[in-house]
């Protein structure tokens, strides 16, 4: 059976997973990308490094987020989010945003990639991209929606 999910169960799926796909388009080209993410109940929030997907979003903020969840072919959740991309600036902002990256995936095996941004550079860190500012940001989300099928 297929079937549209509500929205206590859409943002259960968005709270319980990381890795969604963001979707952005440069008016010539849509790109679609896997991200690692959290979502506090109101934002999607996510980081990455410079690079095409931030250039396209700063040109153009309205995104497509999409995150799966597949137990078989049969039964799957599935939610798409629509929204606007916004740099977080705010060393507040963007410090509560780490918080949530470290407190979420402390616990989860994560490639080098996902790795939540180092808030302060430490002597001896190892990390290469550590002098590097990351650029985080959230989606704030206009519109949602989810199926599923069981």
């Amino acid at each position: 059976m297929i079937g549209i999910l509500t929205n206590e169960q859409i943002n259960q799926v968005l709270r319980e997973n990381v890795l969604g796909r963001i979707g952005c388009n440069d008016g010539k080209k849509t790109y679609v990308v896997p991200v690692n993410y959290v979502f506090d109940g109101k934002y999607i929030i996510a980081h990455s490094s410079m690079g095409m997907k931030i250039e396209i979003m700063r040109n153009n903020p309205q995104v497509c987020f999409e995150v799966d969840e597949m137990k078989s072919f049969t039964q799957w959740k599935s939610v798409i989010a629509w929204g606007e991309y916004q740099e977080l600036q705010a060393e507040r902002e963007r410090y509560y945003a780490i918080k949530l990256f470290v407190d979420r995936m402390m616990h989860i095996k994560i490639s080098e990639t996902a790795l939540p941004p180092v808030i302060h550079e430490k002597p001896g860190h190892s990390r290469q991209s550590s002098h590097i500012k990351p650029v985080i940001y959230r989606i704030v989300v206009n519109e949602l929606s989810g199926r599923f099928e069981t």
